[in-house]
This record gives structure tokens, sequence and C-alpha cells, in this order.
């Protein structure tokens, strides 16, 4: 009961802090006066109905996530071993820690630019958002694999752990909040990074594509419309995703008890 009281406070809050910033969007379009320039929410939100209505939004909505979420897929799979074998080898921790530092550095604009020379438009997206989200996992993992306690491996060592074993009872359980971590930081830029690249090449059935041309045409009340779809998509598939990752952190923790009743 406590539990769902505190869960009510928290999105009656939330729900507060939303209101009061579309009551100052509000405000300030009124006091603009011209739709053209900041159109008002109750315009905005109206038309992104319409185009929610409309098979090729959903179309494209869909492309655009399906290349943002394949990036971070990449990214994540290529940091998490990056991570792993910067952190056992220190050679290769020597080797890429460069690069790592370049990619944070340079703008996302270049990287679109310079990548958009050598890469079909439809695929860009994809690498653009694996490059941005790839140095935060790697750096957040590698964190993570340093934080393990010594003294933990130590009694893996004495209690002679099997490498899965070792894995599941003390790597993933150190890991996983920097990893998380991780994830929480990444997403809201993979979303700009993929968007971004989508703008500036524009694809085929993308939301990235409509912005675009919303911009070209001067359709502003678009422009908001399809810039409040990116925002809600990355709000959802950012909490989906740490939901998820937090059910598996909490089943790890069960079988981790389990196995030390055993």
């Amino acid at each position: 009961m406590k539990l769902s009281k505190k869960m009510l406070i928290k999105l009656l809050s939330t729900l507060a802090s939303i209101l009061f910033w579309v009551l100052v969007w509000a405000i300030a379009s009124a006091r603009v006066g011209n739709e053209f320039l900041l159109p008002d929410p109750v315009l905005t939100a109206k038309r992104l109905f319409e185009l929610a209505a409309e098979k090729e939004f959903w179309v494209s909505a869909s492309s655009s996530l399906l290349r943002i979420v394949m990036g971070i897929l990449i990214a994540v799979f290529f940091g998490t071993f990056g991570a792993v074998l910067s952190s056992v080898l220190t050679a290769a921790d020597s080797l890429f820690s460069p690069l790592l530092t370049v990619i944070k550095a340079t703008p996302i604009a270049s990287f679109i630019c310079l990548a958009y020379l050598w890469i079909k438009p439809s695929t860009l997206p994809i690498f653009i958002t694996a490059l941005i989200v790839l140095p935060i996992v790697w750096s957040n993992v590698a964190s993570g694999i340093r934080s393990v306690d010594d003294d933990l491996l130590d009694v893996a060592k004495i209690y002679r752990f099997s490498p899965s074993k070792k894995l599941i009872r003390i790597y993933i359980p150190s890991v996983l909040p920097y990893f998380l971590a991780a994830c929480r930081s990444s997403l809201g830029m993979a979303w700009k990074a993929g968007i971004a690249a989508e703008v500036i090449a524009p694809t085929e059935k993308a939301i990235g594509t409509e912005i675009y041309f919303a911009k070209a045409y001067f359709e502003t009340t678009d422009l908001f419309a399809w810039t409040l779809t990116v925002i809600i998509l990355s709000i959802l598939i950012e909490k989906l995703l740490i939901l998820g990752l937090s059910k598996l952190s909490k089943k790890l923790r069960v079988a981790e008890v389990k196995n030390d009743k055993i």
C-alpha cells in the first residue's frame, strides 16, 4: 500500500510538471500570437492526432524506430565486447582510448556529413546511432568491470567458481548498474543522433525526413507534431528498456539467493 501511494504521488507530480510546461508553452504561444512562429499545444496535439490517423505516420515512425533500435543494439554489443577486451588487455585499452575520445569530442553533424559520403542514407541513421551510443556503453561497462570487488574474486578463486558462475554471481551484478546508467544517458542521445541523420540525409519513410519537409515547406505545426512524436517514442523506449533490464536484474538476484541457499 505504501509503495502504491508513493507511485501515485510520483505520477501526480510528473503530470503536474508536464501540465506546468504545457501551460508555459500555451502562454508563450498566445504572447507571440503567430501560429507560424509558435503554434499552441492544442493545435499541435490536434495535428499529431491527424497524422496518427494516417498509415504513412506509422510507417515512418516504425522505420525510424527500427533503425535507431538496431543502432543501439549494435552499440551495446560492440561496446560491451570492447569494454571486456580493454579490461582484460591493457594494450587494447591503450589502442582504443584515443578513438573513443575522438568520437565523444566530434560533433554529431560532422559525423553525419562525413558518413554521408560513404554510407547510403537508409543505413546512415543506424551507423550514427551506434557511433554515438558506443563510447558511452564502452566506458560505463569498463568502469563496472573495474569496480568488481577483489575480495569477491578471491572468494571465487578459493571456491573454484566456474567462469560461467563467476560471470553470473559476480560480474553481472557489479556491471549491471553501470550498464543501466549507460542506457539512461545514451537513449536520448541515440534518438537525437538518429533523427538528425535522417534530417541531414533524408531517408525514405522516416521521421527525420518528415521533419525536413515540414521545415522546407514552413509547416511549423507539423514540425512541432513530429518533434513531439520523437519525444514520446524516446521516453517510451527508455522506460520499456529500463523496466526490462530492471526485471532481469531482479531475476538474477533471486537466482543468486536460491543458489546461496542450495
